[in-house]
């Protein structure tokens, strides 16, 4: 099975008999002080720098997570793939557990987007699966529930 995702000009087909995919993961406030603060005060500067090292460096997907606290995630999660597209044809793993955050990167996305992470809970996929669905997106999903992860491979078959 392959997976296709599309920017405004550029493809990139995942699957087992495709060489390596390399997801940049740079562009996450996640233990990343100062850029928290700059996303606070407005400031994206730091999300061009992040993306053309990544691109530089050979990724064939950008991961784009604004998980920022005291923000409005859904709408800098936007103007951040907005803004993104307007530097690179790469394509973009939209990657939020916030459902309006979601939305508002797959509303903002051109293309066909790869959704990261979504988990096994029910509530959660009845939530997202819809807005999967809707906008043709890709989704990366971890095997797990209220449980966990499950510790074997053959209890993560459903």
């Amino acid at each position: 099975m392959h997976t296709v995702l599309r920017s405004t000009a550029k493809t990139v087909t995942i699957g087992h008999d495709q060489p390596f995919c390399i997801i940049g993961e740079r562009i996450n406030p996640t233990g990343r002080k100062k850029f928290q603060l700059q996303l606070r005060a407005d400031d994206l500067s730091q999300i061009v720098i992040d993306v053309e090292q990544q691109v530089r460096g050979g990724a064939d997907v950008l991961d784009v997570n604004m998980g920022v606290p005291l923000t409005d995630e859904p709408a800098l999660l936007g103007r951040a793939i907005k803004m993104i597209q307007t530097i690179t044809d790469t394509p973009i793993c939209i990657d939020s557990s916030i459902i309006e955050a979601l939305q508002a990167g797959l509303e903002a996305y051109q293309g066909k987007a790869l959704v990261n992470s979504i988990t096994g809970e029910e509530e959660r996929m009845d939530l997202i699966l819809p807005l999967i669905k809707k906008h043709g997106a890709a989704v990366i999903a971890l095997p797990n529930d209220a449980t966990g992860i499950p510790y074997t491979c053959a209890e993560r078959i459903v």
